[in-house]
């Protein structure tokens, strides 16, 4: 069953099916003893590869690259991926888009955002005419062969987003995501709009939409939940805190103990990245 089929199963399996951002090869590490998904966040993947915020200076190939390293380590999981506008020109996205299949993502989220793009839960956010998105979207979509499609607005006026929502629903895309939708009406409203294509609903701590469980977004017929950033934000205050101790400690390091992680755990997680440890997974 290759990897796209699979995510479909999830995806139309019942309740909603969770996908947790990574931002590096260590956080996927974690996260893979928790969760069957992930969801490679370009606000993770900037900060953590560049050093930058999410503003558009994710390079394609670089993407590509840790897809590739993230699937050799974790041969199940489900890999979906944000690969913002496609990089700007729809033949771009088409590359991309085809280049991540041949190593096995399961799914992409193409947005309707133009430069200079913005993380979906801030202001400032712009987006193209819908029809050069839709232009684009499907090029994307006749370029892929099974990879999972999550066709992406970015709007924030009323009756925009539910134009667009229709309008992405119409199309071949696997699944609609409004991002930073701000309300469980909303949300409903969206719902009712798309009829029976997949929802997808995106939550990052600090950001527009509202805090939801699994079983809340499951009884509004959400689908999918992408998680962009608990690894990320974990990551910041738990270095910030540990550094902080070092110093007020003089530079003596804590003492290890069942609740600490030392050299002998950090191994252990990382020898299950092996590729020679590793069941045979089809493609």
């Amino acid at each position: 069953m290759s990897h796209p089929h699979r995510l479909r199963q999830a995806i139309d399996a019942d309740g909603t099916t969770p996908l947790i951002g990574v931002f590096d090869m260590f956080s996927a590490s974690v996260a893979a003893r928790h969760y069957d998904g992930m969801f490679v966040s370009g606000f993770g993947f900037a900060a953590s590869h560049y050093g930058l915020p999410d503003i558009g200076f994710i390079a394609w190939p670089d993407i590509i690259a840790f897809v590739q390293r993230l699937r050799l380590s974790f041969p199940r999981q489900h890999l979906l991926v944000d690969i913002d506008d496609g990089y700007v020109d729809p033949e771009t996205a088409c590359h991309v888009v085809q280049s991540l299949e041949a190593i096995g993502a399961s799914g992409v989220i193409l947005e309707d955002q133009k430069r200079p793009r913005r993380c979906g839960h801030v202001d400032g956010k712009q987006v193209l005419p819908l029809e050069e998105y839709l232009e684009k979207l499907d090029m994307v979509l006749a370029a892929r062969r099974e990879l999972v499609v999550v066709a992406r607005t970015d709007a924030t006026e009323e009756d925009e987003i539910l134009r667009r929502a229709k309008a992405l629903a119409a199309t071949d895309a696997d699944v609609v995501l409004v991002d930073g939708v701000r309300s469980v009406e909303r949300i409903r409203t969206v719902r009712r709009v798309i009829g029976d294509k997949p929802l997808l609903f995106n939550q990052i701590a600090g950001g527009t939409s509202p805090r939801l469980s699994l079983s809340e977004l499951s009884d509004l017929g959400v689908d999918v939940a992408i998680y962009s950033t608990p690894c990320l934000f974990a990551a910041q205050t738990a270095i910030d805190q540990a550094l902080s101790k070092l110093k007020e400690a003089d530079g003596r390091l804590p003492r290890t103990g069942p609740d600490t992680v030392g050299v002998a755990e950090c191994l252990a997680l990382l020898e299950k990245n092996i590729s020679r440890h590793h069941e045979h997974v089809p493609a």
